[in-house]
């Protein structure tokens, strides 16, 4: 019999280290040719290695429904949140949260320095935390990232499409 080779790793160089899952999922026939179209334009903007992206894997969470995914290793949050609202991440987030496009989007965020905040838009089945924890609407003083970890500070820059401009309600 072999032993395993049980190892571990040393975060101590990355103490703000941030791991994001994110996930589209198809609602709709139409939605195919937004997930299809996406997926080269966030190999696309990978390749350009944003500032603190440590690491990015692609994820297949299943094929019917098609529910494809990430997940991104980060230096710390401010280098997430600045990718977040440069572009073209701040276009496709201001398009989407616009129209869904057939699709339904999530992400959850896990920091080693403490916080967890996830997000859910547009999903008729419940995925991860959603699927054990009480939903709420991600409006004022939850609305962004930021807010949801409870991190000090402003954001880094205007948040792609202000709450206000979502909802005029």
């Amino acid at each position: 019999m072999a032993k395993v080779d049980r190892r571990t790793v040393d975060l101590s160089a990355y103490p703000d280290l941030v791991v994001i899952y994110l996930g589209m999922r198809l609602n709709a026939f139409a939605g195919l040719k937004r997930i299809l179209g996406l997926g080269p334009q966030i190999a696309d903007s990978v390749k350009t290695k944003p500032d603190g992206l440590l690491l990015h894997e692609s994820i297949l969470y299943s094929l019917f429904p098609l529910h494809t995914g990430m997940r991104q290793y980060w230096r710390d949050f401010d280098s997430l949140e600045r990718w977040t609202r440069s572009e073209p991440h701040r276009l496709w987030w201001k398009n989407f949260l616009r129209d869904s496009g057939g699709t339904g989007f999530w992400h959850e965020t896990y920091a080693l320095r403490g916080g967890f905040e996830a997000i859910y838009d547009d999903l008729p089945q419940p995925v991860g935390m959603m699927k054990f924890a009480p939903l709420e609407p991600a409006r004022d003083s939850i609305f962004s990232a930021r807010q949801r970890l409870r991190r000090e500070g402003s954001e880094s820059s205007p948040a792609p499409a202000p709450e206000a401009e979502l909802y005029r309600d």
